[in-house]
């Protein structure tokens, strides 16, 4: 038995037990193992938690931006697309909390729904459960294998308890239903892949379309490698999911460039300086005029001061 097999076994058997273990929902120390990057906060089961503060800076990222960050250090399956958009002008923009569910198997379907009633004392339906787990500036993440008819586990009544204590949306890869009652929840923006008036079906006995096999564990959104405690940042259509420690990376260079563009849109107007100057790598008086120009208008940038004032002990001009 090869090395790379024994690995993947090993795995697998650890997978196994979390879920016996824990009904669905993945052990603090395995989470930590798997996060070992992030050296900040954590939630009491080990979920990763980027500050409030930042995630606030976190809105006015762009995904260009947050992309070539991600990309530059390897990372190059975080981003999703192709979805359909509840308030698709505004951000969204949160820790994920993720879901994972597959197409209904009773046998599974039973222990499961067991051990949550009486070992967990969870009374709800499975879908209800990660639900019960969200918390202001959660974005709820869910694998919902695709599924359309007979596949929606989110309506009105889901989303207006999601958004309650997450203040946030989703992303859901699967079909909604309710969609003018989910519209209605103001700032529930969310991203999705289809809309049918149908709803998903949990006896076990009976009609069964999805089981709910993970809970915070890592899962799997289109293209998207997603681990519970990413960054979600969605707008424009697409969504990024930001490994946390790399969060504060992507905010720092985003406000870098958000400040030279700004700078350089300004001087182009102003007929300072030619296109050529500006789109090639700035000479020492351009730099300059840059650190000038910060100084100047730092209570008037969309940048926080103490950040601008950061940025500048580290320029020479």
């Amino acid at each position: 038995m090869n090395t790379t097999f024994k690995r993947q076994l090993w795995l697998c058997l650890c997978l196994l037990a979390t879920i016996t273990a824990s009904a669905q929902q993945i052990s603090k120390a395995d989470l930590i193992f798997l996060t070992p990057e992030w050296k900040g906060e954590r939630f009491d089961d080990g979920r990763p938690k980027v500050p409030d503060a930042l995630l606030k800076r976190m809105k006015l990222v762009t995904l260009e931006e947050a992309w070539a960050v991600l990309r530059n250090e390897n990372y190059k399956y975080q981003y999703a697309d192709g979805w359909v958009t509840i308030n698709p002008d505004s951000v969204l923009v949160g820790r994920a909390l993720t879901a994972t569910f597959m197409p209904g198997r009773p046998d599974i379907h039973r222990v499961l729904d067991k051990k949550g009633h009486e070992k967990d004392g969870r009374i709800k339906s499975q879908n209800s459960w990660p639900v019960d787990m969200l918390v202001k500036g959660d974005v709820y993440v869910v694998d919902q294998f695709g599924a359309h008819v007979d596949g929606p586990t989110i309506g009105d009544n889901l989303g207006n308890s999601i958004f309650t204590k997450s203040g946030n949306g989703i992303v859901y890869d699967g079909a909604i239903r309710d969609i003018n009652g989910l519209k209605e929840i103001g700032g529930f923006t969310s991203f999705f892949r289809t809309y049918h008036p149908s709803h998903h079906l949990n006896n076990p006995d009976g009609a069964l379309n999805t089981t709910l096999v993970g809970i915070n564990q890592p899962t799997r959104i289109g293209m998207a490698t997603v681990m519970p405690g990413d960054v979600v940042l969605g707008r424009d259509g697409g969504v990024l999911f930001i490994p946390p420690h790399l969060a504060e990376q992507v905010v720092k260079v985003s406000e870098i460039v958000r400040l030279r563009d700004m700078f350089g849109h300004q001087r182009l107007r102003e007929q300072k300086y030619t296109a050529g100057q500006i789109d090639t790598r700035w000479s020492d008086e351009i730099e300059k005029d840059f650190s000038q120009w910060l100084n100047e208008h730092i209570d008037e940038l969309p940048v926080p001061k103490e950040q601008i004032q950061e940025l500048l002990k580290t320029r020479t001009w």
